[in-house]
């Protein structure tokens, strides 16, 4: 069965570090990859792609060395892999067009400000791949665990299957 992941791009290995920790409760469900730059989310979507599995999350700085994290949420945007994918920008430097760009061209899910707080991180994790599993899967009960269940019941009960 193919697994669903939750990709972190973020250049600061500490901030990282706190992503990690924050979502390591959702990690036995959805398996968290890192990548530093936009150019290794690139290579990392790549393989997630080839070994057959999903992307459901992505959570992306803003401000990184090389291309900037709105334009890789664009590109996925308009990939048909990655078009589905819940997305999260993680930032306190992104200015308001770009900000704008992100929300219309990335079609944006989510926007954080940097410094978060554990519960809101999670929060929105949490949100965004209820939200994915029920559009995208059709066996929600293995999600009860981890996600929102009163949404996945409430999906359960409007689609009819389990």
């Amino acid at each position: 069965m193919a697994e669903i992941y939750i990709i972190c791009v973020e250049d600061e290995p500490q901030v990282l570090d706190v992503i990690i920790r924050d979502l390591s409760a959702l990690e036995e469900v959805f398996p968290i990859e890192v990548a530093h730059s936009a150019d290794e989310a690139r290579v990392l979507i790549r393989e997630i792609r080839e070994d057959g599995n999903h992307i459901g999350l992505a959570l992306c700085d803003h401000v990184m060395p090389g291309d900037k994290g709105v334009d890789l949420m664009i590109e996925m945007q308009q990939d048909a892999f990655t078009e589905k994918t819940r997305k999260v920008l993680l930032t306190g430097q992104a200015g308001l067009e770009e900000t704008i760009e992100a929300i219309n061209n990335a079609r944006l899910n989510r926007y954080i400000a940097k410094p978060w707080t554990p519960e809101q991180l999670v929060k929105v994790a949490v949100d965004e791949l209820t939200t994915y599993v029920i559009e995208q899967e059709k066996d929600l009960l293995q999600y009860m665990g981890v996600l929102d269940q009163a949404r996945l019941q409430e999906a359960i009960r409007n689609k009819g299957y389990i």
